[in-house]
């Protein structure tokens, strides 16, 4: 069964709990699928060696070649069961993901459970009287908040009920909710005299240049709308204290810059990210404080953070918290930026521009080598007459590592008709321009497309026919297939776990740049440089690095990289001000990629700061 026949089949579906992009349906009401449909899952879960007993719904797909196998054992015993495992097939890549909930605290869990299954089934009464009740007590007014088993706990006792052998009861007393501390939520709204950071990587990232709409979700006292509304962009907010009677507005981008550490309720923290991702059309930008335990420790413990001592709630979290909160909420990858900051792509297309973009580096055209002598007379005045336009197409030619197609190069029809093709025109631009550099560009190109790739690998990457356009001439032209891109990628992400490989590497390094290598007993330790020679490392190098900053984000307050050799860790070092003859370290980052954790350690007040005495041996 291929891709199309799969999607007409799942389009013949009557039955079975039907959502935009899937539908689920338990195996007892299987006979209203389509034969072959029926056939195919067995099939499926057979090959995947997933007994019947592991599994009893399906989800299928609307849209993609996929399907899922989800297990609830106790489906016709709890009124609202558990998920205990979901494997989830790709079968248009031919792979799939087993995730395990059995020993989770806070399970997905089901609800209107006669969606399942058909109306003739002895259970079908009983379920559907159950999902009346919760109607009746108002359960179902915010379908974002019901998803997972203690946001659901915490509603039914929100409501002034209990569950009691799986239906719901008016608890027998007065509803003795824990006493709400009167949080101030309206003081963390701070005062900004500059772009708040999540702000700040937008415009670092080409995202505030005039082509977006921009919605600020709890925009607080209006600062970032006030300097991008004087930009000429395209920005509206909300904000429950400060702006509550805007609307919230569907846009390109939506911001909720640290929102979610100042809520209290942690069903309206859900409702808050969940309402900020329906608004987003493609890209939502989430953020949150960060902050280690010893400094959480100075404040009132409070729910699942702290009273601050201004009177306002803090959960502070850490990177890998937030980013599992993120994802976990919203079913998406989240992209670290920054410390506390993270992207998440509701336009695909987007998100892969994005990704190779930060793996891009660009050729510097050095000079012009001088014309030789040629006998074509006219070639030389036709190049003189449009010198210009060749120009430009060199340094398109240059940007690209290879030849632009024609929505690549602005004048593309002007040069045809000049010309002929690019092909001749790059024939008459190497009698005036070094070929050496083209080589080299192209050579660097397909590097950068090696690390992206690699680096892809720890997100939802697509299959070739989502890729752009511009980048399935990128495979075409460096790889001549995908499936050679990909496994020349993967064999330099596995290489990373080398230890000797990165030794190797870095002791090459350090004859090119600036640095400090570091031995422990005379072996080899680490190598520390400044992040402006990042550009200057091996693929290798490049890699292993880019895994490390998948946990962290960007650069922007870091000065110098330390490259452990044979740990798996990279530390990151942040100074108040490089440019001083001896700075002092503001802040150090260490993050280890086996246990995919990042410990941050800030010294901005600390007595006894740590200077950096031999700043010598990391600059040119």
């Amino acid at each position: 069964m291929d891709a199309e026949q799969f999607n007409q089949l799942v389009k013949q579906v009557s039955a079975g709990k039907k959502l935009p992009d899937a539908i689920y349906l338990h195996r007892d009401a299987f006979s209203a699928l389509p034969p072959p449909l029926t056939k195919f899952i067995g099939v499926v879960a057979t090959a995947l060696k997933v007994p019947a007993s592991d599994w009893n719904i399906v989800k299928l797909f609307k849209t993609n070649f996929r399907l899922s196998l989800l297990y609830y054992p106790d489906f016709y015993t709890d009124a609202y069961p558990a998920l205990h495992q979901s494997v989830t097939v790709d079968l248009a890549r031919l792979q799939h993901r087993v995730t395990r909930y059995d020993e989770h605290d806070n399970p997905p869990i089901l609800h209107r459970k006669e969606h399942f299954i058909l109306p003739d089934h002895p259970d079908y009464e009983s379920f559907c009287l159950i999902t009346q009740e919760g109607e009746a007590a108002g359960l179902y007014d915010n379908p974002r908040m019901i998803g997972f088993k203690a946001s659901w706990q915490r509603l039914i006792a929100k409501h002034g009920y209990e569950l009691m052998d799986g239906r719901l009861f008016r608890s027998s007393a007065l509803h003795t909710a824990e006493d709400e501390q009167n949080i101030d939520r309206h003081k963390t709204a701070l005062v900004r005299h500059e772009l708040s950071a999540p702000m700040k990587t937008l415009a670092k990232h080409g995202f505030l240049q005039g082509d977006y709409s921009l919605f600020d979700y709890g925009c607080g006292r209006g600062d970032d709308l006030r300097e991008l509304e004087a930009h000429g962009l395209d920005v509206l907010g909300w904000d429950p204290n400060f702006r509550p009677d805007a609307d919230k507005v569907s846009s390109d981008i939506v911001n909720i810059g640290f929102v979610v550490n100042v809520i209290e309720d942690k069903d309206e923290r859900l409702d808050a990210l969940l309402g900020s991702w329906e608004l987003t059309q493609k890209l939502l930008v989430v953020s949150a404080m960060l902050a280690n335990e010893s400094y959480i420790t100075q404040f009132q413990p409070y729910k699942d953070g702290v009273i601050t001592s201004r009177n306002t709630f803090q959960k502070y979290y850490s990177q890998g918290e937030l980013k599992e909160f993120i994802e976990t909420t919203l079913d998406e990858n989240a992209i670290a930026i920054g410390p506390g900051i993270f992207y998440v792509f509701r336009d695909k297309n987007l998100e892969q521009h994005f990704q190779q973009s930060r793996q891009k580096r660009h050729y510097e055209w050095r000079h012009l080598t001088a014309p030789e002598p040629v006998s074509e007379s006219q070639a030389r005045l036709l190049f003189t007459q449009h010198q210009p336009l060749f120009e430009a197409f060199w340094k398109c030619c240059l940007d690209l590592g290879r030849l632009p197609a024609e929505d690549e190069f602005t004048d593309y029809k002007q040069l045809n008709e000049i010309v002929g093709s690019p092909k001749k025109a790059l024939r008459l631009v190497s009698k005036w321009y070094n070929p050496d550099e083209l080589e080299q560009a192209a050579a660097m190109r397909k590097e950068d497309l090696l690390v992206y790739f690699a680096l892809a690998q720890f997100q939802k990457h697509k299959g070739y026919a989502q890729q752009p356009e511009s980048l399935k001439r990128d495979i075409k032209a460096f790889f001549g297939t995908y499936n050679v891109a990909l496994t020349q990628a993967k064999e330099l992400l596995f290489s990373i776990a080398d230890p000797q490989a990165i030794e190797d590497a870095c002791l090459q390094l350090q004859q090119l740049i600036p640095g400090k290598l570091e031995l422990e007993d005379g072996i080899p330790h680490s190598l520390t440089f400044h992040k402006t020679y990042l550009s200057q490392l091996s693929t290798l190098l490049r890699v292993y690095t880019g895994a490390a900053l998948q946990l962290y984000g960007e650069l922007d307050d870091i000065d110098l990289i330390k490259i452990h050799f044979h740990s798996g860790k990279l530390t990151l070092l942040g100074y108040d001000d490089f440019t001083k003859a001896t700075p002092l370290l503001a802040e150090r980052v260490k993050i280890k990629m086996a246990e995919q954790s990042v410990d941050f350690f800030d010294y901005v007040d600390s007595a006894n700061r740590p200077p950096l005495h031999d700043k010598q041996l990391f600059i040119s």
